[in-house]
Parts: C-alpha cells; sequence; structure tokens
C-alpha cells in the first residue's frame, strides 16, 4: 500500500482538528515485546450512559437529541431531549413493573429507529441489558440459525421490532422456541405489544432509583461479535466500557481547539447499532456532546445510497464517520453534485472511518474535493478497536497516510508481541470486556498471561525512529498466508491497494492463494462499474474484465515481489452474503468466511488452462 500523497496536496494546510498533538511513552522488553500508552490524561469518567443523559436533558430539554424521517412525505421528524427521556424512562418503568432488572435482555431485531433509541436508553436506565443483532439474521436468513443462537444465549424477556409483518417469521422462529417471549412492536397486532402501551404509562420514583443504582459493572448491552470463526459470540457491554471511550476522547480534545460556541455537533448516521462503531462510540458520544443525531435510511448500495445523498442536502455535519464503502459512494456523488459538495463541506471539521482501510486513491479523491470547496485540506482520522475491547487507539492529528490506526487512547495500554515478521496487537485497560458470555473456556484463550486481550490484528509503526507518528494496520494475522515458496501475503495491506487500483470500478476483493504459485483474486463490481458496462440490466463481464486487467498490470508493474502481484482474478456474480458471514451490515469483508464458502471458485482460479471467466493479468 503506497503511503505518499500528492506534493501539490502536501502543500496546502488542513482545517485545525481540534486535538492535542500525539505523545506516548514506550516500553521495550528484551524478548521484542513492546508496551505503549498515552502521555495524555483521560477525562473524568461519567457514571454511566443513562446518567448523562439525564444531564443533557436537563440542561437541554428543548434540543433535538433524534431526527428521523417518517411519514408519506418523508420529512424529518424531530424528538427533543426532554421528551426523549420522558418516554424512554416510562418505558424503563414498564421493565420495572414486569420484574425485569440485571440478568434479563430485550433483543432487538430490527433496524436503527427514534423507537429502537427509546428502548435502549430505557433498558439501560432499567438495568435490562438491550440487545441489538444484525436485522438480516431475521431479513435475510433461511434458517435463523444465528438469531436464534443468539437468543439461546441471552434468554430475551423481550423482542423488539419496529413492524410485525416483515419480521413476522423470525418471530414465529423465536416463539417456537422460546413461547413465553413478550413480543413488541411499534404497529402492535394480534398476540403482540404496542410500544406506546409500554411508553404512555408514567415513571415513577423506581426508575430514579434504578438510574442511580447503575454503576462501572452495570451490564448495558450485549452486541454479538461478527462470527468469523463460527457463530457470533455475546459480548456484554458494561457501562464503564462505553464510558471510558468518552474519557479518553475526552482527553484528547485540545482546550484552546474546542468547537465555537453555540456550534452544534449533528451526526448523520446509517451504520446499524448492533455494531460498537454506531450503536456505541456514535450514539453515546453524540448523547455525550448534548448533539443531535440525524438517523440516515440510506446504505451504501446501489439504489439505496441515493437516500444518504438526499440527507446531505439538508444536513451539514461537523464530521463525518463511516465505513470505508460508503465514502467510495460519496465521492462519485460529491464530484458530479456541487451544490452536494458545499452542503457537504459547510461545517465539516473532519471525516473518519473504520472497520477496513480507507485506499490511497480514495484519501486522495476526498483531499481534492475539500481542497476545491474550502481551500484546505480536511483530516481524515479512525479508531481502531472490536466488539470485545471497544475502541483503543485513535488517529487523533492530521496526517497525509491512510491505513493508520494511530495510538492508544488515554487510559489505555498497548502489548505489541513479536509474531513472525510482525507485531501482534493486545490491548488491557477499561473498555475491555470482562469476558464472553456464558464461555468461560474462549474468554480464558482470549486474554494472554497478563491479562492483556488477544486482537488478532498486526500493526507496524510507521516510523520506527519516531514511534509518536503511530501505527500502520498491518492484516489480520490469521488471514495472511505463503504462497509455495514460501513468501508471506499480507492481505490486509494489498487487498485495498487492489481496490484503489480499480477504482472507482471494485467495491471490494477478496485475495486467495495459500500455497498457491501466485496470488489471485475474486473482485466485486461497484455501482459505478454495473452502471457503465451494463447492457439492458446485464453486466459485460468480458469488457470490464479488460479494464480491470489493464489496471491491475499497472498495479503489478510497480508493485514489487510475487507476493504484491495479481496473477489471476474473477468478477463475482454472486453478492457477498451477510446471513453466511461473507460481510457485516456496515461492510466489512470476512476474507477467510468469502474463501470456506467459495472454495469451488477459488480452485478456478488455479485451473490450468485456465477456465472460462477467468481473467489473466500480465505485466
Amino acid at each position: 500500500m503506497s503511503e505518499g500523497v500528492s506534493a501539490l496536496d502536501s502543500k496546502i494546510p488542513f482545517k485545525p482538528l481540534g486535538m492535542v498533538d500525539p505523545a506516548i511513552e514506550i516500553e521495550r522488553r528484551s524478548d521484542g515485546t513492546i508496551l505503549m500508552w498515552s502521555c495524555h490524561v483521560p477525562a473524568e469518567t461519567p457514571r454511566s450512559i443513562p446518567h448523562i443523559f439525564h444531564e443533557r436533558a436537563r440542561e437541554f430539554p428543548d434540543r433535538a437529541f433524534i431526527k428521523e424521517r417518517k411519514g408519506p412525505a418523508g420529512e424529518w421528524q424531530r424528538l427533543t431531549y426532554a421528551e426523549a427521556l420522558r418516554l424512554s424512562d416510562n418505558i424503563a418503568q414498564a421493565l420495572i413493573d414486569r420484574g425485569l432488572g440485571a440478568g434479563d435482555a430485550a433483543l432487538i431485531l430490527s433496524g436503527n429507529s427514534t423507537e429502537q433509541a427509546l428502548l435502549i436508553l430505557g433498558c439501560m436506565t432499567a438495568g435490562v441489558s438491550a440487545v441489538p443483532v444484525s436485522a438480516a439474521y431475521s431479513l435475510a436468513s433461511s434458517d435463523f440459525a444465528r438469531l436464534l443462537h443468539c437468543a439461546a444465549a441471552v434468554r430475551p424477556a423481550i423482542v423488539f421490532a419496529q413492524e410485525a409483518a416483515p419480521f413476522a417469521r423470525a418471530i414465529a422462529a423465536l416463539r417456537t422456541a422460546h413461547p413465553d417471549l413478550d413480543v413488541v412492536t411499534v404497529d402492535g397486532g394480534e398476540g403482540i405489544t404496542n410500544l406506546a402501551s409500554l411508553s404512555d404509562g408514567e415513571a415513577g420514583r423506581d426508575v430514579d432509583a434504578r438510574r442511580e443504582g447503575l454503576g462501572p459493572d452495570t451490564v448495558a448491552k450485549i452486541l454479538f461479535t461478527s462470527g468469523s470463526t463460527g457463530m457470533p459470540k455475546g459480548v456484554p457491554q458494561t457501562q464503564r466500557m462505553m464510558t471510558a471511550v468518552l474519557a479518553g476522547t475526552e482527553g484528547l480534545r485540545a482546550p484552546d481547539r474546542a468547537m465555537d460556541e453555540g456550534e452544534l455537533l449533528e451526526l448523520l448516521d446509517w451504520m446499524p447499532w448492533s455494531h460498537i462503531s454506531a450503536g456505541n462510540i456514535n450514539f453515546n458520544g453524540v448523547i455525550s456532546a448534548g448533539g443531535t443525531l440525524y438517523l440516515d435510511g440510506g446504505r451504501p448500495v446501489p439504489g439505496l445510497f441515493d437516500q444518504t445523498i438526499r440527507n446531505l442536502y439538508d444536513v451539514s455535519p461537523i464530521h463525518f464517520a463511516s465505513a470505508p464503502i460508503a465514502f467510495g459512494m460519496l465521492a462519485d456523488a460529491l464530484e458530479s453534485d456541487a451544490v452536494l459538495r458545499r452542503s457537504f463541506f459547510r461545517k465539516l471539521r473532519y471525516l473518519a472511518y473504520g472497520g477496513a482501510t480507507l485506499s490511497d486513491d480514495l484519501f486522495d479523491r476526498l483531499q481534492a474535493l475539500s481542497i476545491a470547496e474550502t481551500g484546505e485540506r480536511i483530516p481524515i482520522i479512525t479508531m481502531y478497536g472490536s466488539t470485545e475491547t471497544q475502541g483503543i487507539t485513535m488517529t487523533h492529528w492530521a496526517t497525509e497516510r491512510v491505513g493508520m490506526i494511530g495510538l492508544p487512547l488515554p487510559g489505555m495500554t498497548l502489548k505489541l508481541v513479536p509474531n513472525g515478521a510482525k507485531l501482534e496487537v493486545r490491548v488491557k485497560g477499561p473498555t475491555v470486556m470482562p469476558g464472553y458470555l456464558g464461555d468461560p473456556e474462549k474468554t480464558a484463550a482470549a486474554f494472554d498471561e497478563e491479562g492483556f486481550y488477544c486482537l488478532g490484528d498486526a500493526v507496524r509503526f510507521l516510523d520506527e525512529a519516531a514511534p509518536e507518528q503511530g501505527l500502520v494496520f498491518d492484516g489480520r494475522v490469521a488471514e495472511d498466508f505463503k504462497l509455495d515458496s514460501g513468501t508471506w501475503v499480507s492481505v490486509g495491506t494489498l487487498r485495498p491497494d487492489i481496490v484503489a487500483a480499480c477504482s472507482p470500478m471494485v467495491q471490494d476483493a477478496v485475495i486467495a492463494g495459500q500455497d498457491k504459485r501466485f496470488v489471485a483474486a475474486i473482485l466485486w463490481p461497484s455501482a459505478v462499474a454495473l452502471a457503465q458496462y451494463s447492457k439492458h440490466g446485464v453486466l459485460d463481464v468480458a469488457a470490464l474484465g479488460v479494464e480491470l486487467a489493464e489496471r491491475l498490470a499497472a498495479h503489478n508493474r510497480g508493485a514489487g515481489g510475487s507476493s504484491r502481484r495479481v496473477h489471476r482474478i474473477v468478477i463475482a456474480s454472486e453478492p457477498l452474503s451477510v446471513e453466511h458471514g461473507e460481510i457485516t451490515d456496515k461492510g466489512y469483508v470476512n476474507q477467510r468466511a468469502v474463501i470456506d464458502r467459495r472454495a469451488d471458485s477459488i480452485a478456478r482460479l488455479y485451473d490450468q488452462p485456465p477456465a472460462d471467466g477467468i481473467i489473466e493479468i500480465h505485466c
């Protein structure tokens, strides 16, 4: 992966980011292990998310907490902090009246909504675990295996879905396994509780008592991992884990570079609340700032991203956080629409990505757009972590590099352990989980002898002589493989480079070649490619293949050794599957799951002579 930036761009200043400069301490052990932590101090840790929300509702009662498009005309509907507090406290009272509390759970099937936000806040206030799971487990599954697995793990007292009809089959499957479930939806129906019956009551002193009883070890949520190596694992999310991230990020804010007085944090977000990035980092971050969360009904897929574009005409965010897959489609739209570009950059302080590496090509396109609109480059930062750890590192300074994971958040300690030629990441600190739900064996296996959680990722220093410049993501240890020559292939760095070389024609790639003579890849065409190379709704694979072969041949000429050159590709006709764990609903591709599920396609890449549809790359 190239780490450079054009000489022209490097002379143009970045917008002020409003965060402190990097400063770290390092301890090097004789066995090559490195410990590192931030010199900056975390801010005071809040008591709990419900406590923060209660305070913000008192401070800003009439300020919009959530805005969501509803009704036939799709107008923005506004819910204030005071209204949200009243309704969520009423829900908390209804849960208490049902005898629910610590150890109980509410399983949430549907996607983000105002009503789900109220239920989550009500659950947390009552001490009931909110358990949002991927909507695809209910809507894109034939056997509901993952959904039933999650339900068996948490044994929910309540199941929530926004509407009954789309989730009818999933609800029926859950009721077969758990006959006593109380099913709650917004629209109600026969045998289903209407959410209004929970929120229309009146909260009493019991709610205040429950809120006051919340502590750092109280389980607020249970989130499930993506299930890359089997069924998803349940991860209890304690109040400490979530509030420590807020304290750590607050400790990085520069007092003399704060937002202008009266400037409101407005965040437009599509990413699902079943993941920490949106459900914890963004959701809790908006509450902490007393900001407004705009629920984006769009998705970074053809046909649905138009909704995001429509929303960005109305919302000029202070910062925009998303998965790299969305930034590619956003750049396409901004490059062709000056009005949209003006609205998007009007208040923008920085962009933030996570879940995968941003390509150099996309970085350059976004910078060119920012320069054209504002005369300045835009800081593009990232936070790195996992379901088990929340956010643990952050790039909190403007950088010209992509693929960075930054440096430890204040309060966290990273442990970098030699693993072959790489450094494996481990972490300890208040954001790390106490253990997997009901699985002491997997919990024990996840931590090393010093109590550091092992993420399974590799990193390297951008500059060994200047470690304060930060860490660069160096791939998943389990994804890397050797060619039959014994040469290691770093999947985490090669994959974004292939996507960049083919930009904007490729949405994503999966790399193959373990124990083979050469590297090959499966490529998924982007919306741009589908539009440009389709005739009467049918993709002209041969024509697209010619262009991709030319681009990858150019990549190969400058790539270096065999571990960086791609010799064959196939253009995928079947989309990546959420149901089978190939991709998460926020766009992260699971390399191992794809290779296991598509073993026949991988084998065809190495047929001699090449099979039909296999494209050879020459250089």
